[in-house]
């Protein structure tokens, strides 16, 4: 699984949030998708990889500014991914 993490300027508040995470929702097959708007990012876990143009597009729509994508191989944490992962 690959972990992708989004710098987005312009969100503001927690329904900021929420509204990103439904956009990544509706346009993706996402295991997981977490956005801050104090760190100013969204986090997502995916199986398959999402092109950088698709992300752009998507967050394009939301109304924010898409800084920076970023990817890392995701790895579970703490006592059930220790044991289980």
């Amino acid at each position: 699984m690959t972990q992708i993490t989004l710098k987005i300027d312009g969100m503001q508040c927690g329904m900021c949030e929420s509204h990103m995470n439904d956009a990544v929702r509706a346009a993706f097959p996402v295991k997981k998708v977490t956005s801050s708007h104090s760190k100013g990012e969204t986090v997502i876990v995916t199986e398959q990889d999402i092109p950088d143009e698709a992300l752009k597009s998507t967050i394009a729509k939301t109304g924010y500014e898409l800084v920076s994508i970023s990817r890392a191989p995701y790895e579970k944490k703490g006592l059930f991914g220790k044991l289980f992962g």
